[in-house]
């Protein structure tokens, strides 16, 4: 076991951060799966409106990859089928039936599990319809399962803003967590790399290998583990899996089913009582939120608030977001503000941050304070990236579509999340992340 010492980074601290109490979410009435949050695939429907399905049944396949198939992640109607221009597939609504049934496969028991070999292992996620639940680096897609990964990693450590607490959220979910570690461990021939904070309840997993890594914000982020532990290079698959879905993964093996439980955090300034909540894959944002927003104009983010999506009470939590944020809506702007110096109370700054001042939460709105300008080279983006990567000379590659520097910077190992702190610390308010995605998605066509 190694530490990896993170000191390039910041962790922004917004009032309302979620309590270590697991509270019951409303029971949802109907549940989601979006295809428009999926990269790269071609979405074809396998049910249409008035279908009934099972936990499990499968809802699309992608038509670049048809083994690839989407799980249903509950049991019920096909409500609706909401389509976006050009017909795009937007959303599958599924309205709950009060008895569920799940569709059920093999089951294995704990032991066996570790020598069923990578073509078995394979073969029952792909019949589960859990594949989607794997993704791969470089462009961060869903991996191919006909290409086997040079390692998997999964980062148990999150250290985004108002996210929720792993070690809350998988204590009574450990068994199946080691199931799922022992499964994908046989899908490649590398190392599967396990990252976690010290003391953690995840460092007595098996067949793995365990990091520790510092609390600082984006640490928690796969990419940068992965570039401080093993770096992505010309022709270098990597699969990644989120926390959750190992532990999914793992009750699929060990009860052959789709166990679509979680727990997702609800927080922000905007939620009046900050928690974990029991929920599942899916879930509507109302039954997350209900009775639980206070007063005023307020923005829903399916996700954290660096890198989630605007959201509603009548949207669905995304596919990987394992949490709700709430921020107060806000477009006032103070007359000459620019001028006053303010406090830790009353003005967020990143400067004081650094100097060990503002240790206080702030109650962070949506305003932007200013709009977008002239790129000042003062650090701001080199302060909080913790990679060996020059983020200003990569920009302008990606602007000029400089296919050869692009590459030259490293691109590749490249992810819009980890540049999401460099555009909250960014006084021309770029969104690097957007142009980190422009320039991926430009290396992507390139092959």
């Amino acid at each position: 076991m190694s530490h990896i010492e993170i000191k390039k980074g910041h962790n922004i601290r917004i009032t309302g951060i979620p309590s270590e109490e697991i509270r019951n979410a409303k029971i949802p009435t109907s549940l989601s799966i979006q295809p428009k949050e999926f990269k790269s695939i071609k979405p074809k429907l396998m049910v249409k409106e008035g279908d009934s399905v099972s936990i499990g049944s499968p809802l699309f396949f992608d038509k670049n990859n048809p083994n690839i198939k989407w799980a249903s992640p509950g049991c019920g109607e096909v409500k609706e089928i909401k389509f976006g221009p050009r017909r795009v597939i937007e959303n599958i609504i599924i309205e709950l039936a009060k008895e569920e049934e799940a569709v059920i496969q093999e089951s294995f028991e704990a032991s066996a599990i570790k020598s069923l070999g990578r073509e078995k292992v394979l073969q029952c996620i792909l019949d589960g319809h859990l594949f989607p639940m794997i993704r791969q680096r470089p462009f961060n897609k869903i991996a191919n399962p006909d290409q086997a990964p040079d390692a998997i990693f999964i980062s148990a450590v999150n250290t985004a803003p108002l996210s929720v607490n792993l070690e809350i959220a998988m204590k009574d979910r450990l068994s199946s967590f080691q199931a799922g570690i022992d499964a994908l461990s046989q899908l490649t021939e590398g190392k599967m790399f396990l990252t976690t904070k010290k003391y953690s309840i995840f460092s007595d997993m098996q067949h793995c290998e365990i990091n520790t890594i510092s609390e600082l914000h984006p640490a928690g982020n796969v990419g940068i583990q992965i570039h401080h532990i093993s770096p992505l290079k010309p022709k270098k698959i990597i699969w990644t899996v989120d926390v959750n879905h190992v532990a999914i993964l793992g009750d699929l093996f060990l009860t052959g089913s789709y166990q679509p439980a979680m727990i997702a955090s609800v927080a922000g300034p905007g939620v009046l009582n900050p928690s974990h909540v029991k929920t599942r894959i899916g879930a509507s944002i109302s039954s997350l939120l209900d009775n639980q927003l206070a007063d005023g104009n307020s923005r829903i983010i399916s996700g954290d608030v660096l890198t989630g999506s605007h959201s509603s009470l009548n949207e669905f939590l995304g596919y990987y977001d394992s949490s709700i944020s709430v921020l107060s809506e806000s477009d006032e702007r103070e007359f000459l503000g620019w001028l006053k110096p303010g406090s830790g109370k009353t003005r967020y700054s990143l400067t004081r941050a650094f100097f060990g001042q503002g240790k206080q939460a702030f109650p962070f709105s949506t305003i932007l304070n200013g709009g977008k300008r002239a790129l000042v080279p003062v650090d701001a983006w080199e302060n909080v990236l913790p990679m060996d990567i020059m983020p200003i000379a990569l920009f302008r590659s990606i602007l000029a579509c400089d296919i050869e520097e692009m590459e030259q910077l490293g691109m590749i190992e490249c992810d819009p999340e980890d540049f999401a702190l460099c555009a909250f610390a960014c006084p021309s308010k770029i969104e690097l992340s957007a142009v980190i995605q422009q320039g991926l998605d430009i290396l992507e066509a390139e092959g």
